[in-house]
């Protein structure tokens, strides 16, 4: 995972995201570098978008968020009218016990 933070680092603050200034950020937050995970990193963003690829990801986990929100007074009104139904429920145990 500290490799995705050092990439996003490195790229906002508007370097190249490659081994050697990944290893160096790695360095100077005390992390040790795996040569070959850089090395998988790199080649895995290279081509790739990433202002994109973030803009990407924030509408997706921005959704769920947005669906939940809009279902709650659903929910709400489903909970009211079981209250009714278990108070009188309630209600007429009680009775019983009076007889």
């Amino acid at each position: 995972m500290e490799l995705i933070y050092a990439a996003l680092l490195i790229h906002k603050a508007g370097n190249e995201v490659n081994e050697e200034n990944l290893k160096k950020v790695l360095a100077s937050a005390g992390a040790k570098a795996d040569d070959s995970k850089i090395k998988a990193l790199v080649a895995a963003l290279d081509g790739v978008d990433i202002e994109q690829a973030i803009k990407e990801a924030a509408t997706v986990s921005a959704a769920p968020v947005a669906t939940a929100t809009e279902e709650a007074p659903a929910k709400e009104e489903e909970k009211k009218e079981e209250k009714k139904v278990d108070d009188g429920q309630a209600a007429a145990g009680l009775g019983a016990l009076f007889g």
